[in-house]
């Protein structure tokens, strides 16, 4: 019975007594839970909704990597097309941006060890509640929302990089240059359970192309053994055969169970902290507030400052200076350096996942024992810190 057919007499006597039929019970509690937006958190793709783009749009130029949105890498293994990766506000109603794949250099034919694709991977300590490898193992789903001009038959592939298994399931685009969801429900696995760790436990494959040593055997479509043959098996779109192809992705949600719920949109900052424990990139293109930190010359030759990172990162990071100069200026001289010259390694100083010590040897002028204000500002100068999984 339908919630609303109960009299509001009724209604209070049976709360107050709990006298509801199962199916009364199930109807109140649908009416009483929202169905947007319900029980934050269940979303375990971060960045589901291409908010944040730190890295900027880029070009792979034929490599794999992480170019353009945060927290979702290319994979390029042989292929020589090249796409450029962006944020892109061409989305279905409802969300911000996608994620945005276009063929500028086309590889018309895939040879057999060839294949392109877009990957996410979870760390294993956000996924104890799919209880794998256990007998209460439980479903999940997986939905997305596709545009591409190249319609047919796609392959997305979930591989526990615990336990080498893979599952794999196939999704049609049917109309060209179209926004379609498509939601994908994995079985539960009672073997191999996920680490309690910070590695990478899952990977998440949506196949964009694919040669014959991916697609000569059959479709994994149970947990199994990871084979390279059996991965993206009936993929018959590549969209990288012209440059006149792209695909788009946006609204990735993973969740316990056999449904698929709402995407669970999260604000700007609460999803940039997310992607900054992955990656954490600081610019100088504005000039009125460039990153500015306090230092000072610790030795004779060794000018030094302090980088705190946004949010404990996931590991200790690598770190890149990107093009430009900085700048540190103390009460009677200056220096200016190269970012990509800066250190974070040496002998005494082990960066952690907290933060990292800056080390800039032979900074030119600058005195010993005096302390330093260090500035890095104009249009492509970035120090990046780069945790990812």
């Amino acid at each position: 019975m339908a919630l609303t057919t109960v009299s509001s007499d009724r209604l209070a006597t049976n709360v107050k007594n709990t006298n509801f039929t199962a199916a009364e019970k199930q109807d109140l509690t649908d009416d009483i839970l929202p169905l947007a937006g319900q029980i934050g958190t269940r979303n375990k793709i971060i960045n589901g909704e291409f908010l944040v783009n730190q890295r900027g749009n880029s070009t792979n130029g034929s490599n794999s990597g992480y170019f353009g949105p945060d927290r979702f890498k290319w994979r390029d293994i042989n292929s020589s097309s090249v796409f450029t990766i962006n944020q892109s506000t061409d989305t279905p109603d409802g969300f911000a941006f996608s994620y945005h794949a276009d063929c500028t250099t086309a590889d018309a034919s895939f040879g057999g060890n060839e294949f392109i694709s877009i990957q996410h991977k979870l760390e294993g300590q956000n996924l104890q509640d799919f209880a794998k490898g256990t007998s209460s193992a439980k479903q999940y789903t997986l939905s997305f929302h596709v545009k591409s001009d190249v319609t047919g038959t796609y392959v997305v592939a979930f591989q526990d990089l615990d336990n080498n298994r893979m599952c794999c399931a196939t999704y049609t685009v049917s109309s060209a240059d179209t926004w379609e969801k498509k939601t994908i429900t994995m079985p539960a696995d009672t073997t191999g359970a996920f680490d309690n760790d910070n590695a990478a436990s899952l990977m998440i494959s949506w196949c964009l192309g694919a040669g014959t040593d991916y697609t000569s055997g059959t479709l994994q479509t149970v947990w199994g053994a990871d084979t390279s043959a059996n991965t993206f098996v009936g993929q018959t779109a590549n969209v990288g055969s012209s440059t006149d192809n792209d695909f788009r992705l946006t609204g990735v949600q993973l969740e316990v169970g056999s449904v698929a719920t709402d995407f669970e949109h999260r604000s700007l900052a609460q999803e940039l902290s997310l992607c900054q424990r992955y990656f954490f990139s600081e610019t100088g293109d504005n000039a009125d507030y460039p990153g500015c930190y306090t230092g000072g010359m610790a030795r004779s030759g060794h000018f030094r400052w302090m980088c705190h990172f946004p949010v404990a990162m996931r590991t200790v990071p690598t770190y890149t200076g990107v093009s430009g100069n900085g700048q540190a200026y103390g009460d009677n001289d200056s220096t200016v350096f190269t970012n990509a010259s800066a250190e974070i390694n040496d002998a005494n100083n082990t960066p952690n996942p907290r933060g990292a010590q800056m080390r800039k040897t032979s900074p030119g002028s600058m005195t010993n024992g005096d302390g330093y204000l260090y500035r890095y500002s104009g249009d492509g100068n970035e120090i990046r810190f780069d945790a990812e999984l």
